[in-house]
């Protein structure tokens, strides 16, 4: 059988659609990229916001239309949420397997749509779904769900309770990535940090025994809550194969704010975190992510959150303007802000994070770093990442590099302050 795997969202959506087309390879079956000539389309919805769900449902039609024969089995966020309405809504829906099953999504596809069969023939060695999809990076599920309630998060609703995988299968997914010629890998969950809470683990230690128990060049971390770590946590990355780059999600430089959020880390917190962080650690990259008009955010609190997030300086900051999501307690709080103020508080935070990010690249001129090339494009540039997550551009028309980790010197970076140029060394 032929299978297609879509996916919206988040990394933890990524790191789930390459364990599924693992999976059902080893079942004797081949994945496509042409949704067309599929038997069995699997798509992996989100409902993050109300926009995630839209473009969800946006995406469950399309791929029915385009094929309208296959069979649709659907999991992630939405469905899990709004399995009531799902069926009514979009048509041509085979299967929905719930967030709480869908390790097991590939055996339940098979047996419940009745596609099991033997193998005919093995997966042939370093043949791996990542590359086939165009990915140079692999994406490690390590825990699911959340014990937190952040009061704008739909996602502990959708995944519920955490769950931690044995560490023991973490690392044998990492080697057997590895055999395949992977080079990096990013480990990725609803609450990274909270790894190991009811398996007597933890992420630190986690973390450790992967750094003796694999040899795969790069490993980063996906969003880790800045509450999870403690000073010690930053002294792993003596270990120059953990990458130094770390997203922490701060939402609202406002303390106010944050506690209307129901966060765990305040301001002062979250300076102290990122001064250890550091010192530990050189040329560490920090990003984060910031909610724009966040319900009853005066334009003092707003003021307020500029001013921090000014003192901090990320190299890049995802911005989320505020929307309306049913089922989360931030839905029912009074004075949600109008859409106009949203709008420019948006712009301001745009225009902020431009000039941090100019102010960062201009100190990377001249530094020497190690690049994982990933793609070309028709100009003949090379674009890959530093081990602080550095978007590059090289121009090399001589020689395949991707998939190749080379040093590269720092000379410049682009007018839109997204990539740095690099020459070879």
């Amino acid at each position: 059988m032929q299978i297609h795997l879509k996916t919206l969202g988040c990394r933890l959506n990524e790191a789930e659609i390459e364990s599924w087309g693992e999976k059902f390879q080893e079942k004797g079956h081949k994945l496509t990229t042409n949704p067309e000539a599929a038997d069995v389309l699997v798509v992996n919805t989100c409902a993050v916001t109300q926009e995630a769900v839209k473009k969800s449902r946006q995406l469950l039609r399309r791929v029915h239309k385009q094929n309208p024969m296959a069979k649709l089995v659907v999991s992630g966020c939405y469905s899990t949420i709004d399995k009531k309405n799902i069926r009514k809504e979009i048509p041509g829906i085979d299967l929905i397997v719930d967030n709480t099953d869908k390790d097991s999504l590939v055996d339940i596809s098979l047996k419940k749509l009745n596609l099991e069969i033997m193998p005919n023939i093995s997966t042939e060695p370093g043949e791996s779904s990542i590359f086939k999809r165009g990915r140079n990076r692999a994406f490690i599920k390590i825990q699911d769900g959340c014990r937190h309630k952040c009061t704008f998060c739909i996602v502990t609703v959708a995944r519920g309770a955490e769950r931690s995988r044995e560490e023991n299968e973490i690392i044998n997914e990492i080697n057997k990535y590895h055999q395949q010629g992977i080079q990096e890998i990013v480990l990725t969950g609803v609450h990274v940090g909270g790894y190991g809470s009811e398996i007597e683990s933890s992420l630190y230690k986690l973390i450790k025994k992967i750094l003796k128990n694999t040899k795969i060049p790069r490993i980063r971390l996906a969003s880790v809550e800045p509450w999870d770590l403690n000073k010690n946590f930053f002294s792993l990355f003596a270990n120059k194969r953990l990458m130094p780059h770390i997203h922490l999600p701060l939402q609202s430089g406002c303390d106010t704010v944050l506690k209307r959020m129901a966060r765990r880390c305040k301001t002062k917190n979250f300076k102290s975190i990122v001064e250890v962080a550091k010192n530990k650690v050189p040329n560490l990259n920090i990003t984060t992510d910031i909610i724009v008009g966040y319900p009853g955010e005066t334009k003092e609190e707003w003021n307020m959150s500029l001013d921090f997030l000014k003192e901090i300086g990320f190299s890049h900051i995802h911005i989320f303007t505020y929307s309306k999501r049913d089922g989360t307690v931030a839905s029912s709080f009074k004075n949600h802000i109008d859409n106009t103020i949203k709008k420019e508080r948006s712009k301001q935070l745009h225009n902020l994070t431009k000039k941090m990010r100019k102010r960062i690249l201009k100190n990377e001129i001249g530094k020497i770093y190690s690049v994982l090339w990933e793609s070309k494009d028709y100009s003949g540039k090379w674009h890959g990442y530093t081990e602080n997550y550095l978007r590059v551009e090289m121009f090399n028309n001589m020689t395949n590099l991707e998939n190749e980790i080379t040093k590269v010197k720092i000379i410049n970076f682009s007018s839109n302050f997204e990539n740095c140029i690099a020459i070879p060394i």
